[in-house]
């Protein structure tokens, strides 16, 4: 009986030093975001598909996600076309408020680099050996992924450069072989074309979600025109996709279910969709920036370098921590990869004590 005791007290002392490390990584578990951004069209008169994907390009760029982890797919460079007004420029807008194409754009697969083969070897990372680090996905089982994809398309299929297509089964084998690779911790596929839902139909690997711009014999449409440059500069879609997006920033608590209520098929002319039985997380609990944003997990502390001979370093001034996901003090160590020891050592002591107690007591009352 002794023995026992001695026994259980052991393994109670053992498992009560083991600090609770909760949250070590964000509510999602991943800890790197990239961006897979895809024009499939060529041709002047598709000049909205540049101009979309250039929107979320600049949309993911803005909260956070570095040009190293996105992969940039233009199918057409109609900046430099000769139909052009505006040369070297491509706006989303017809009041050209903002260039798309103005500083610091780097375009990873262009022209006609842009390929059903490219595109899937890029995803699945069966690249060739001498393949660039900028043309190359290199995620793990720790990325989250956003892809989004916009061109011509119709009953699970989407055009690519007008002379190949890409089949809803050929998107499903490839996120399948990313599934079984771990190149993924969750995915959000986003599709605007014409019949866009069906594009992730046949979609059956796990922690992937999509939405889509349209539904079976259904039309995506364009926003609005510039009749300066005589062709449509935005798809409807996305434009009430950017108008929430550009009201948030990195640091926003919105969440993927707060930006598909947006949607409104009277204003995008058409029948949003969306899929989430594969995807393991309540959509009320998904952040916008864990796809569209990037892990930025930091710890602030107010000691610096003095400046000056005179200036005191305060090291024993409290800890201010901050992260990217902005939760609340009291949510902060489930959200957050930093972990608050200040009662660690109380409750292991009171946890001892009372396991102590117990088995004192079980040892009186058998004796």
């Amino acid at each position: 009986m002794k023995g026992l005791l001695l026994l259980l007290f052991f393994f109670t002392f053992i498992l009560c030093q083991q600090e609770p490390i909760e949250g070590f990584f964000s509510q999602s578990g991943h800890t790197n975001n990239w961006a897979v951004l895809v024009c499939t069209s060529r041709f002047w008169f598709n000049y909205r598909h540049v101009a979309n994907t250039l929107s979320i390009y600049r949309t993911v760029k803005r909260l956070g996600i570095p040009d190293s982890n996105i992969i940039l797919m233009l199918a057409d460079d109609v900046s430099c076309n000769a139909r052009n007004r505006y040369p070297a420029t491509v706006y989303n807008n017809a009041a050209r408020h903002l260039d798309l194409y103005g500083d610091n754009v780097e375009v990873d697969y262009r022209g006609y680099e842009v390929t059903v083969e490219n595109f899937i070897r890029m995803l699945t990372g069966r690249v060739a050996p001498n393949t660039p680090r900028s043309k190359r996905l290199l995620s793990d089982d720790r990325s989250n992924i956003l892809v989004y994809m916009t061109g011509h398309g119709g009953n699970e299929f989407l055009k690519f450069q007008d002379a190949e297509e890409i089949s809803a089964y050929d998107l499903a084998d490839a996120f399948k072989q990313m599934a079984e690779k771990k190149r993924y911790n969750e995915i959000l596929f986003m599709v605007d074309t014409c019949q866009a839902n069906t594009m992730y139909s046949q979609i059956n690997s796990t922690n992937i979600l999509a939405t889509g711009s349209s539904e079976l014999h259904e039309s995506s449409y364009s926003h609005h025109t510039d009749h300066d440059i005589g062709v449509a500069v935005i798809d409807s879609y996305t434009y009430y996709n950017l108008e929430f997006l550009e009201n948030i920033d990195m640091t926003s608590d919105k969440t993927l279910q707060d930006l598909f209520s947006t949607y409104d098929p009277a204003k995008i002319a058409s029948h949003p969709g969306i899929r989430s039985d594969l995807f393991h997380r309540p959509l009320d609990k998904v952040k916008v920036t864990d796809f569209f944003g990037n892990v930025q997990n930091v710890e602030l502390t107010k000691a610096k370098y003095p400046l000056e001979e005179d200036e005191i370093i305060h090291t024993h001034e409290p800890v201010s921590r901050v992260e990217n996901n902005h939760t609340s003090t009291h949510n902060h160590l489930y959200h957050s990869f930093l972990v608050q020891k200040d009662n660690g050592f109380i409750s292991s002591l009171l946890g001892m004590a009372s396991i102590i107690a117990i088995a004192y007591f079980t040892y009186t009352t058998l004796m």
